[in-house]
């Protein structure tokens, strides 16, 4: 893991909002796990983390974590205009501009990166079923795509660097 005096202040704050809105980076590398290991059998717990950790220091993916957050938070508060507030705060099925954010983090890796998040997306396992959860009072209408996304984007990681190894 990327030590902290080495990052720069937009890498930490993106990570620590994750963590703030309930989101480990264990829980991001569960998803990388879920979506690789039926084609990686040696693959380790630590090898996913490492690829979520090495997402998360691109500019586009601090980038996308804190816009997206800051809409949630935004919405959670009641900050927003109408209609927009109504939109975001119910998650509306129409409103694709979170998963346009989230795409911003998933084209970093190539085209695997679309098929391993729309995959991950539809199927909602592990965090991604807590953060889609409207009955906690909280609101992810942006984090439940970024969290998939930098999953995506992990689990692209991984396999373009498994067949380099090949």
């Amino acid at each position: 893991m990327k030590s902290e005096e080495k990052m720069d202040i937009v890498e930490k704050t993106a990570r620590d909002w994750l963590v703030k809105r309930g989101v480990k980076l264990e829980d991001i590398a569960d998803l990388v796990y879920f979506l690789q290991e039926k084609y990686h059998p040696d693959l380790k717990m630590d090898d996913c983390l490492d690829n979520v950790d090495r997402v998360l220091t691109k500019r586009e993916v601090q980038n996308a974590i804190l816009t997206g957050i800051q809409f949630d938070i935004l919405a959670e508060k009641g900050q927003l205009e109408e209609p927009l507030q109504s939109i975001i705060g119910t998650d509306e099925s129409l409103y694709g501009v979170d998963e346009i954010l989230a795409f911003s983090i998933v084209n970093i890796y190539g085209s695997i990166g679309f098929t391993n998040y729309g995959y991950i997306d539809k199927m909602k396992p592990g965090i991604l079923q807590y953060l889609n959860d409207k009955s906690g009072g909280k609101c992810h209408t942006f984090l439940d795509d970024i969290v998939g996304a930098i999953a995506a984007a992990a689990s692209s990681r991984l396999a373009h660097r498994a067949r380099d190894v090949e």
